[in-house]
Parts: structure tokens; C-alpha cells; sequence
């Protein structure tokens, strides 16, 4: 059974040459309640329509954006055309393993079958009943629809349902300098600079206020955390694994209300307790990955001593203003780094970690704090030859306010 099996078909209609995309989904294959999480997306026959006046506005669902923008930007692959493309899905190819599947490297034929392969990331999806698939059909529309130079592109995907099973596939650009979280954690890579900090959350911010304010409609990621940032070859920050998003609530609700998922250390302590969804819950996490980016450390750590192994509850002790400040910054960093700058982040972080939600700053104001950190960084003339890095971490002044409450 080809690739396609799975999707509904549709009457035939003109596509641009070389053009594949999944055809229009099944309404029941996708409904949801706006109260539980079954699914990301919801059906077609359910947009929403607001009146305002004598005129009439309809916020459309992501199900009715892909339709309209979707068809034809993805491409469908043959899971034959995959499965050689990794080397039968080697290990040697295994780029890494989380929640929803495995990731491996490949390598395509462009879609002219023209030049040379193209490396790209094929995640193989690890399906859980339905739940899995509506994962990986959550991926698929979402990412049909979201473009920004701050989200991962998927080129394509692959449903069948053959003699092997149920296999569900998603086919992403590749990115050679893997993850935040590898570049932040890991000893095998060489630490990341300052600056390159700041330019990588500075992306991530982006990508995020996109997802929130950029759309017709609202989409809550709910699942920032470091690994789901990966770097391109000149490390640009770019989110990626969609599984979990959600759209979010639709005019008059605040919330979505949805059983809780996420990854623990990051979600959000009231989105926990209420199962209330709303985009403020994507700030917490962004603020616990600020705190990660200062420190070097994970959000949760149990190799670490006792009082040091959940990161919140340690930082807490040196607040951005107290003399010992510096006490929780990364020691890889060997000192070169603003210390006006960096406390000013962590003023950043606390507003995102604010208990009531609603005091937490939008991601576009976040993103104001950080772009005028990059800015007067790159401006600040580099040391020069002979200088000595200051060891106390009082760097380059960086004159940074905290987030404007609106």
C-alpha cells in the first residue's frame, strides 16, 4: 500500500509539476473535543465564527489552513524510498531517540531527480495506538502550514499500512549542529560563546512569538525545553517536533483545557495542576531554558547534590540582584560574558516564571529584552590581542531593560 493509503482521496485538480501533498484527512480521524487531548487538530466543521458588527469573521482551524496552503508543499515518500535511503535504518545513521521515535540521517534524491542527494532527517515514529498517529498527523498539518525561518522545515512524510505494520514517517531538513541541549550538556562538543547564547535564544523567541501572535490563529508549542531547539549549520535556532502542539483557545475562552503532557521540568506548575492550556504555559518553559542557557545546567539534574538537582529551586537562591549572582553562571563560559547582561536575563526568566500566568510577559516582549542583548553584544568592540578575559564575569556593559508590562 503506497504512502498515500492512508489520506482520503480527492477529485483530481490541477498541482504545479513535481508538486505531492497528502490529500485532504478525514474528519473523523482528527475530531477533538476543545476538552481533552485526543488529538491536536480539530475538524473541518468546526471553525470557529465570531460576529463583529454587521460584519462576519471565521477563524479557521489548522485542519482548513492546510487545505489551503498545505497541498502540494509536502512531499509524499515511498517508505521503500526511505527505509534505503538510512541504510535500512541503520544505527550507524541513528541521530538520536526521544518520546515519539527515532531520528536517522539520510539522504534523498531532490524532488527534479536532478544533482545530488540531499541530506535530511527521517524520524520514524514509535505509533502508540491512535494516540501516535495523531502525533505524527499533528506534525504534518502544522508544519504544512508553519513557515518561519525559525521552525524546522519538513520536506515530506510517509502512511502506509502494509504487510510490516502501521509506519508512519516524517522527513525534516537536516541540521548538522544537532541540538541546544547537546551544544548546552554534553562534553563532546566545544562551549557555546555568549554571544552565540544570546543569538540562539534570540531565534528560539522568535520561532515562539510566531507560533503565539503570528498566525491567524494562536499555536501553543508545549514542548519547549533545549533538545527540541536544533542549530543549523551556522547555528541558527529553529524548533522543531510539533507532536504536541495544540491551537490555541478560540475568541472568548482563555484556555484549552487538555490532559497534561510535556516533559518534566518544563511545563508549567498551573498548566499541571488545571490542565488549563494557554499560551503563557510555552513562557514558563522559555523561561526555564533562559535559566539553562545562563547556568549550563539542566532543569533537572539528579547526578547533582541534593539541594542543586531541580535548577529553579537553586537559582532561587542567587537572585539577579544579590551579590553572589555569579555563583550560577556557567563556568564554561570561563568568565567572558556581560554580568549586566546576564543579570538582566535572569530578570527576563523570573518574569517568564511567574506563578499567575497572566503576569508572564508575551513572547514579543521577551524578544524586545533580547534583541537589544545581541545588538549592543555584537556592537561592543572585541578584545584585543594579549587582553585577558575578565574572570569575574563583568564583561561588556549591556544596557538592558526588563520587559514593559502592557
Amino acid at each position: 500500500m503506497g504512502c498515500l493509503g492512508w489520506f482520503k482521496r480527492r477529485k483530481p485538480r490541477s498541482r504545479r509539476r513535481g508538486s505531492s501533498g497528502p490529500a485532504t484527512t478525514t474528519t473523523s480521524a482528527v475530531s477533538t473535543s476543545r476538552s481533552d487531548d485526543s488529538g491536536a487538530v480539530r475538524p473541518v466543521s468546526k471553525s470557529t465564527t465570531t460576529t463583529t458588527g454587521s460584519s462576519t469573521v471565521s477563524q479557521r482551524s489548522i485542519t482548513e489552513l492546510y487545505e489551503e496552503r498545505g497541498h502540494g508543499q509536502l512531499r509524499a515518500f515511498e517508505f521503500e524510498e526511505l527505509r534505503a535511503a538510512t541504510n535500512d535504518f541503520s544505527r550507524a545513521q541513528k541521530l538520536g531517540e526521544g518520546g515519539f521515535g527515532s531520528v536517522y540521517k539520510g539522504y534523498v534524491r531532490p524532488l527534479d531527480a536532478k544533482g545530488d542527494r540531499i541530506a535530511v532527517a527521517v524520524k520514524r515514529l514509535n505509533l502508540r495506538g491512535l494516540q501516535g498517529h495523531k502525533q505524527w498527523l499533528a506534525e504534518v498539518q502544522f508544519l504544512g502550514v508553519l513557515e518561519h525561518p525559525n521552525l524546522v522545515k519538513l520536506l515530506g512524510y510517509c502512511a502506509t499500512d502494509g504487510e510490516r505494520g502501521a509506519q508512519r514517517l516524517l522527513v525534516y531538513e537536516y541540521m548538522p549542529n544537532k541540538s541546544l541541549e547537546d551544544h548546552l550538556f554534553s562534553r563532546i562538543y566545544s562551549p557555546l560563546s555568549w554571544n552565540r547564547r544570546l543569538q540562539i535564544i534570540l531565534g528560539a523567541a522568535e520561532g515562539l512569538a510566531y507560533l503565539h501572535e503570528g498566525l491567524e490563529l494562536q499555536v501553543i508549542y508545549r514542548d519547549f525545553k533545549a533538545s527540541n531547539v536544533l542549530l543549523d549549520k551556522d547555528f541558527q535556532a529553529k524548533l522543531s517536533d510539533f507532536g504536541l502542539a495544540r491551537e490555541g483557545p478560540t475568541e472568548g475562552n482563555t484556555h484549552v483545557s487538555t490532559a497534561v503532557v510535556g516533559t518534566h521540568g518544563y511545563a508549567a506548575p498551573d498548566y499541571i495542576e488545571t490542565g488549563h492550556l494557554t499560551a503563557k504555559s510555552d513562557v514558563w518553559s522559555f523561561g526555564v531554558v533562559l535559566y539553562e542557557i545562563l547556568t549550563g545546567r539542566r532543569s533537572l539534574d539528579r547526578n547533582r547534590p541534593q539541594g542543586e538537582q531541580k535548577l529553579l529551586e537553586w537559582v532561587g537562591q542567587f537572585g539577579p540582584d544579590s551579590r553572589n549572582f555569579r555563583m550560577i553562571m556557567d563556568p564554561k563560559l570561563r568568565g567572558e560574558y556581560s554580568s549586566k547582561a546576564a543579570r538582566e536575563i535572569a530578570k527576563l526568566a523570573q518574569s517568564c516564571l511567574v506563578k499567575n500566568a497572566k503576569e508572564r510577559p508575551a513572547m514579543s516582549e521577551v524578544i524586545e529584552v533580547l534583541r537589544r542583548a545581541v545588538q549592543v553584544e555584537l556592537a561592543a568592540p572585541s578584545p584585543g590581542p594579549g587582553d585577558k578575559p575578565n574572570s569575574a564575569g563583568k564583561g561588556k556593559r549591556v544596557d538592558v531593560a526588563p520587559p514593559s508590562r502592557r
